[in-house]
């Protein structure tokens, strides 16, 4: 059985081919600049090298083109045609009322279109995505794979605000979180690390790249999450602001001629470590100007790792015990200037933070601890596999055995599943970087 996963962006399509059968990824790439003067795609293959070539994308049409072209070329295609396709995957940020990932119908579109102002950076993008994929391959299943579903196990006194209450009943205004096939891949791959069952695990779940959120898990469960009805909320990320006073939005449009719309779209693009440094949203940037001096790229750094570290505390509260803290994503999982400013000096919490081991887990390739021995809570930097968590969502769904998370076994739970393409791609880069064996946790065999 091949699936195909799409993760449509607004300028970006992310995808990635899985053959069931043989229980690998077949292929991984991403189409960039779509729409875009530019456009260029990336493709990996495991035992093969990297291809990278521009290719004019003008809309998503063409790009999923592209995509479905490159995979199957006699160059360097993996598969024989768009035949052998059994379905094809679709991740969506919000999917509202959906407590799981389902086949897309008429009345799935209407739902996801119905709340695209809630997720107004992702979610008219995965919706052009869907329907132009279902011209280009209009006969196989096309399926959300919802990243808020993992959140539906909330307890109502997490997910409600305090407002008026026929907010909620008329229009839907609740917490719904976000990242959840990150957050659910990385609270079973926890479960493994710790050598416990998903159902005997606490763990907080630092979601951090240029969305970010963290994640409160208890007894594998989602129990809170930072990400509030909309990703506006919580921490603070690349361009989105986090939590503020709500009133600021107010007290600014008082003061200037900024409509509703703009004041929106300052919020969710505008904001963030953008607005603090002045520069970039991209923590890289932003540690190297810090580091040569730049004060608004210093205090940049410092707002974003206090922010987490309050979410952290708050968390362990919650929670009462926790097994682990977990890093993931694309600052997460190479980011250990962040987190070593979160995890430092919390020992009465149980942490005993690492420094040599934090700074040589800067792979994506690779499950690495960057706590002591002696640590009795855990810190594991986790690459993160939402794919995986769409693609087996959807082969059970076409088989007909699936269900909600609690009730299913996937297969990164055993303590054997390997991911063959990022084993060779953290092969290749210990040739250049020893380093990084220094904090893995059961790498891959030299």
């Amino acid at each position: 059985m091949i699936i195909l996963f799409l993760n449509c962006g607004s300028s970006s399509v992310r995808y990635s081919v899985y053959d069931w059968a043989k229980k690998e990824s077949l292929a991984a790439g991403l189409v960039e600049r779509v729409t875009m003067p530019g456009s260029a795609i990336t493709h990996e293959r495991p035992g093969k090298d990297k291809v990278e070539f521009i290719h004019e994308c003008k809309n998503h049409k063409e790009a999923i083109k592209l995509v479905v072209n490159t995979l199957t070329s006699k160059e360097y295609g993996v598969i024989k045609d768009t035949g052998v396709i059994n379905a094809v995957g679709h991740r969506i940020v919000h999917g509202g009322k959906f407590a799981k990932s389902v086949v897309v119908d008429k009345s799935v579109l209407q739902e996801l279109k119905d709340i695209s102002d809630l997720a107004p950076l992702h979610n008219p993008a995965h919706i052009m995505g869907i329907e132009a994929a279902q011209e280009i391959l209009p006969s196989v299943k096309h399926v959300c794979v919802m990243d808020t579903a993992f959140h539906q196990t909330m307890p109502e006194h997490t997910y409600m605000y305090a407002l008026p209450y026929e907010w909620y009943t008329d229009f839907k205004v609740r917490r719904y979180g976000f990242h959840g096939s990150s957050i659910l891949y990385c609270a079973k791959r926890t479960a493994v690390l710790l050598g416990k069952k998903p159902s005997e695990v606490n763990a907080i779940i630092c979601h951090i790249g240029n969305g970010a959120s963290v994640t409160a898990v208890k007894d594998g469960k989602c129990y809170d999450t930072s990400m509030g009805l909309t990703p506006l909320e919580g921490v603070i990320m690349g361009t989105r602001c986090g939590d503020i006073d709500p009133a600021i939005p107010f007290y600014v449009m008082g003061k200037t001629d900024l409509t509703a719309q703009e004041m929106y779209s300052a919020l969710n693009k505008k904001s963030g470590v953008l607005a603090v440094s002045g520069k970039s949203a991209d923590r890289r940037d932003i540690e190297l100007a810090a580091e040569a001096g730049d004060k608004r790229c210093q205090l940049a750094v410092d707002m974003e790792a206090y922010h987490i570290k309050k979410y952290v505390g708050a968390y362990a509260a919650a929670l009462g015990r926790v097994d682990a803290v977990v890093w993931t994503a694309g600052v997460g999982e190479r980011g250990p200037i962040i987190r070593e400013k979160v995890l430092k000096d919390m020992e009465y919490m149980g942490i005993v933070y690492d420094h040599e081991r934090n700074f040589a887990a800067v792979t994506k390739n690779a499950e690495s601890r960057i706590t002591a021995e002696n640590s009795k809570v855990k810190s594991f930097v986790i690459p993160t596999d939402e794919e995986l968590v769409g693609v087996e969502d959807i082969v059970a769904i076409l088989e007909n055995r699936y269900d909600v998370h609690t009730k299913y076994h996937y297969i990164f739970e055993e303590k054997t599943y390997r991911n063959k393409l990022r084993d060779e791609a953290f092969l290749k880069e210990v040739v250049k970087k020893p380093f990084l064996l220094k904090a893995a946790v059961n790498p891959p065999s030299l």
